[in-house]
Parts: C-alpha cells; sequence; structure tokens
C-alpha cells in the first residue's frame, strides 16, 4: 500500500470495520480527511498506524478517553508544547498498571472464594450463605458475618 487509501482499504489493513474508522474520527482520535473530488475520504499510512496504536492502546486496557489522551500528549510533545503536568505513556502506563493489579487482586479473592463454594458443594445460595462455613463474603449487618 502506498500513497492515498480510502476507507476500506485503511479499514482493511488494520483490521477494523469502516464504522470503527468513523467512529474514531468523530470522537477525535483520527484527524479529519482529505477528501476526492469525488466527496470520498483519502487518508496517508498513517491512519493505519494510528488505527493499529488505537486498537493495541484498548488491548493493554486503555478507555477511548484515555487513548485520547495519551495521543493527544503526544502530539503536544512532538510540537513541543508540552507542560511539566501532561503525563505520558510512562506514567499512564504506571498507573494502568497498578489498576490492574488490583484488579488481579480482587479476581484472585472472588476466584479463592468460588473455588471454595465448588470444594464444599454449595448448591443453593440461601442455603449457603446461613451455613457457618459458608465461603461466599456475605456481610452481617453491623459488618460481621
Amino acid at each position: 500500500m502506498s500513497g492515498t487509501l480510502r476507507s476500506g482499504q485503511v479499514a482493511a489493513a488494520a483490521g477494523v470495520h469502516v464504522q470503527t474508522l468513523r467512529y474514531y474520527e468523530r470522537r477525535g482520535l483520527l484527524p479529519a480527511p482529505a477528501r476526492s473530488n469525488g466527496g470520498h475520504r483519502l487518508y496517508g499510512e498513517d491512519a493505519v498506524t494510528a488505527l493499529r496504536v488505537i486498537k493495541a492502546a484498548q488491548r493493554l486496557g486503555f478507555t477511548l478517553a484515555e487513548v485520547a489522551d495519551l495521543l493527544a500528549a503526544g502530539r503536544r510533545r512532538r510540537g513541543g508544547t508540552a507542560g511539566r503536568t501532561a503525563a505520558g505513556l510512562g506514567d499512564r502506563a504506571a498507573a494502568k498498571l497498578a489498576e490492574i493489579n488490583a484488579r488481579i487482586a480482587d479476581l484472585t479473592t472472588v476466584r479463592t472464594a468460588l473455588a471454595a463454594a465448588v470444594e464444599a458443594g454449595c448448591d443453593d445460595l440461601a442455603v449457603c450463605a446461613s451455613h457457618p462455613r459458608c465461603p461466599f463474603p456475605f456481610a452481617a449487618p453491623g459488618g460481621g458475618r
């Protein structure tokens, strides 16, 4: 691929739907493309790269709003206008890593409780909840079990 690409070509090259491409344009993640004389959207190779970057960031757990902020911070840095308060990829990746680690810890707790319920043979939630050895963390009034 080289030169100018149309929507379908860009979407196919990046592995997304054309609707996704247009949605990202509306959200401001991608700049508005040039138009042909016939009104077709025309993109450069950089649009394929941008789409791949967006999708990779999403797979890493970043929301589209976070991706938009990262892209804007990158543009500011490349333009020489980044301030000290603009968090770059390193800072945001560290924060996302902490968030993911917290989620893993929560999921590990849930996994442990579910494994204990399976091992205990719990078949009825109401019966299990009233049993003193119930593995589920039901909160009793007053904060106790």
